[in-house]
């Protein structure tokens, strides 16, 4: 034989080999193509992460952190670990315009490192049972947070503050938000009497450039911006809109966030002269179909915002789901949202005097054009209002969790727009004491439910609320937290969605036919 016939019969040699160790090794009832493949598992997430804004600039601020992750569900081992530690830096004065190259440098050379920088603010130890950690004062620095093992799946933190007096008067409350590249903000403003300010914070160690785009009535409003904001290393940088472009003030804008490189966490704060101030977080995911949960019965005025960022115009049917079913608010039946352009609409005191939830949905069911929406909500009268905002949110799935929770002035709101659905809520223990507790609600088709929540027997502190879809159609939730002072009904509102504490995970199996020739 020569050469080349001894390394071919070599070769044919070890492919047998192979395909034989294969074929030993195949595991049990695993066929040839034909074979089935298993569905994907869904397994409880191993890592995430949450990030914090500046609570406040105001010297009488005081902040409230409550974090918690819900009880376990049989996987995920002892360990784990979370915790919130403070950003590397924090612009130290908002005033300034935070655009272009200048000014980034100027902010950079003005941030000031936190003391104690690597000593976390906030420590989770164990599932099911919250903790929570103040901070007073206006030096309190954007947080920076990893939950891992038993406590990732579901970790959420709430943060919210109290400023009693001033121009950023309010209760300002947020779920602090998970890192990402693409954000959207309807219902922001660059008028006179608004300072809203963006706030980026980056949770990895290399700079993330990211980019603002503002949207008028009108379209697109003419940026300063043009290289982008650079974001530090594991740091944040809050962003005043109105000094972004030099087109006249609008009362509502849409707010645009992307990411060059990175990812970031983004929410807009926003403090009216009049209104007060709170926490705009983003709307969920452009859609044709959006619902806008929870809006308090005593709701003064309801206002609308909605962008349209495809090519094609939308036409929405307003409808608002209340206690006994779905209607046509007499403020407005329909908007139209011109591509590219914000509109709004002012539904006035539309609940009248009980609590529901918007529903927004193609005019024409053929016509589903993608659209983010965002509702201003003020509650009071003269100089003794308050304002929340209230964006579109995706459904609660399996499970969705809301933290700090009081034993008064918490408002659950549960919304099943298109199937009645059953939904389990659950109150942990609070902070300091006291026992769980739980409660299943019946929520009708095309209504919106507003329930005291359970609260754990014996609660000392604050706790947390977690809701579960039990069977039906897809719920759509919020919390309302209601703190009055002096006479001013503060309040805030977060939506609940799903927390994806779970992630699916596709099933392998082995496929000799690679080996075919």
């Amino acid at each position: 034989m020569n050469r080349t016939t001894l390394s071919l019969l070599a070769a044919v040699t070890a492919l047998a080999a192979v395909t034989g160790i294969a074929a030993l090794t195949q595991p049990e009832g695993a066929g040839g193509p034909a074979t089935a493949a298993k569905a994907p598992v869904r397994l409880p997430v191993e890592r995430s992460s949450l990030l914090c804004p500046a609570p406040s600039t105001s010297e009488v601020a005081e902040t409230l952190y409550t974090s918690f992750t819900p009880a376990a569900t049989g996987s995920g081992g002892d360990k784990g670990a979370a915790e919130l530690k403070p950003s590397a830096a924090k612009a130290a004065d908002e005033t300034t315009a935070d655009t272009g190259k200048d000014a980034r440098k100027a902010d950079t050379a003005k941030a000031k490192k936190p003391a104690a920088a690597d000593k976390p603010v906030v420590t989770l130890a164990q599932p099911g049972k919250p903790v929570s950690a103040e901070a007073d004062g206006g030096d309190a620095p954007a947080l920076v947070g990893t939950a891992s093992g038993r406590l990732a799946p579901g970790w959420t933190t709430q943060q919210t503050t109290t400023v009693p007096a001033g121009g950023a008067r309010g209760l300002l409350g947020v779920s602090c938000t998970a890192p990402d590249t693409d954000f959207w903000f309807p219902g922001a403003s660059t008028a006179k009497q608004r300072q809203d300010y963006v706030h980026l914070t980056n949770p990895d160690d290399t700079a993330v450039v990211a980019d603002i785009e503002l949207h008028g009535p009108k379209g697109a409003l003419k940026t300063q911006l043009t290289e982008g904001i650079t974001v530090p290393a594991r740091s944040s940088v809050p962003v005043l809109l109105s000094t972004l472009t030099t087109d006249p003030a609008a009362d509502d804008v849409t707010v645009h966030v992307t990411t060059r490189s990175g990812r970031v966490g983004a929410v807009v704060r926003s403090a009216d002269d009049t209104l007060g101030s709170d926490w705009l977080p983003a709307s969920a995911d452009p859609s044709g179909t959006l619902v806008l949960p929870g809006i308090p019965a005593d709701a003064t005025s309801v206002r609308l915002v909605a962008f349209a960022p495809g090519e094609d115009d939308a036409d929405l049917r307003i409808q608002l789901a209340g206690p006994t079913g779905t209607f046509v608010p007499a403020a407005a039946r329909e908007l139209h949202v011109k591509s590219g352009m914000t509109a709004s609409v002012d539904l006035k005191d539309v609940t009248r005097g009980e609590a529901g939830s918007l529903v927004l949905s193609p005019a024409q069911a053929r016509r589903a054009t993608p659209v983010v929406a965002a509702l201003r909500v003020v509650r009071g009268k003269g100089d003794r209002q308050e304002v929340a905002f209230i964006p579109a949110t995706g459904p609660v799935g399996a499970r969705g969790t809301v933290a700090d929770n009081r034993d008064k002035g918490t408002t659950l709101s549960l919304t099943a727009p298109t199937a009645t659905a059953e939904v389990r809520v659950t109150a942990s223990a609070g902070t300091r004491a006291g026992t769980p507790s739980s409660k299943t609600y019946t929520v009708k088709a095309g209504t919106t439910l507003a329930v005291t929540p359970p609260v754990p027997a014996g609660l000392k502190g604050a706790y947390a609320l977690t809701v579960e879809t039990v069977s039906g159609g897809p719920v759509h939730a919020a919390r309302t937290l209601a703190v009055p002072d002096d006479g001013v009904p503060m309040f805030t509102v977060q939506t609940v969605a799903d927390d994806r504490g779970t992630v699916e995970v596709p099933a392998a199996r082995q496929d000799l036919s690679v080996l075919d020739d």
